[in-house]
């Protein structure tokens, strides 16, 4: 029996807890999955799972196994994909986590650009912006706007992106001047989910506002529509908001102040037994990307 194959199907077994799911998720039979678990107990001699007819986990034994199941199969999926690199070609899969507004705009003109150096490579897009879980999701490289990533991760920082107040035209002409910060408070604030605090800072200065709107979203693409159509005060990322800000669709407001900007790190578990196409990816990027994005004045 492959026995590739049946660590493939002990490895999901384990990440599902299901003989069902497993089967599902990979497409092979649920007998055929229970076999291939048989098989590596047998070549083992190892019971792998606690089965009942509710529940399937790992025994002790078993969370050792994956440990080095997990290295076998990557060690597999590097041979081959070191094997594809002596013909200069990159060859394999990549499953990207990013904030929807970074996938739609600067994320998918960088993934175009590497799949047509590439076209053997393919890459998966999970946009979400929440904290997806690497190994849950099974993730190979998160993007995420963070200060810093947790110490358990590695990350490679790729860029600082400044952060902007901002509203359309049309919403300063029609609304009370705003001169400082607490001005705020008698505005629409567009507020994203995540923060309903907007620090204000300025050379002498650093507030902290607490903002509330008729309009609250968990996707920064909401908020920068909300803003275009004239519906309130939005704190955006650059990367979003300088094509408005040059085109004057969108007016920065209190110009004398700043917003804090965030890092944008590129997350995974692990550098050991990395895939070549991995790897290739996360340089393509952070070459694209050397360049920190700074607010534009209007």
């Amino acid at each position: 029996m492959d026995r590739i194959t049946s660590l493939q199907s002990f490895m999901e077994v384990a990440r599902c807890g299901s003989f069902t799911k497993a089967a599902d998720n990979i497409g092979l039979s649920r007998l055929q999955v229970t076999r291939h678990v048989q098989d590596i107990e047998q070549w083992l001699g190892l019971r792998l799972f606690h089965r009942t007819t509710r529940k399937v986990s790992l025994t002790i034994q078993g969370e050792e196994a994956l440990g080095f199941a997990k290295q076998i199969l990557s060690s597999v999926s590097d041979l081959k994909s070191r094997a594809h690199s002596h013909n200069h070609e990159l060859v394999g899969t990549i499953r990207v986590a990013t904030p929807i507004g970074l996938g739609q705009n600067m994320l998918f003109d960088a993934i175009q650009a590497f799949v047509s150096i590439h076209p053997k490579t393919h890459i998966q897009m999970v946009l979400s912006d929440g904290l997806s879980q690497l190994v849950d999701e099974r993730v190979d490289i998160a993007l995420r706007y963070v200060d810093q990533p947790h110490q358990q991760l590695i990350a490679r920082r790729l860029m600082h992106i400044d952060s902007v107040l901002c509203a359309s035209p049309n919403y300063i002409a029609q609304h009370a001047k705003l001169n400082q910060p607490n001005d705020l408070l008698a505005h629409n604030c567009l507020v994203h989910s995540s923060s309903h605090q907007w620090r204000v800072m300025s050379p002498t200065s650093d507030e902290q506002i607490s903002v509330s709107g008729n309009i609250q979203a968990n996707e920064m693409g909401v908020i920068l529509k909300a803003a275009l159509r004239g519906l309130g005060i939005a704190c955006l990322p650059c990367d979003l908001a300088n094509r408005y800000l040059l085109n004057r669709e969108l007016v920065q407001v209190l110009p004398g102040y700043n917003m804090p900007g965030s890092n944008l790190w590129a997350v995974y578990l692990s550098r050991d037994h990395q895939q070549n196409v991995v790897r290739a990816f996360i340089d393509f990027i952070a070459e694209r990307w050397q360049a920190d994005i700074q607010r534009v004045t209007n």
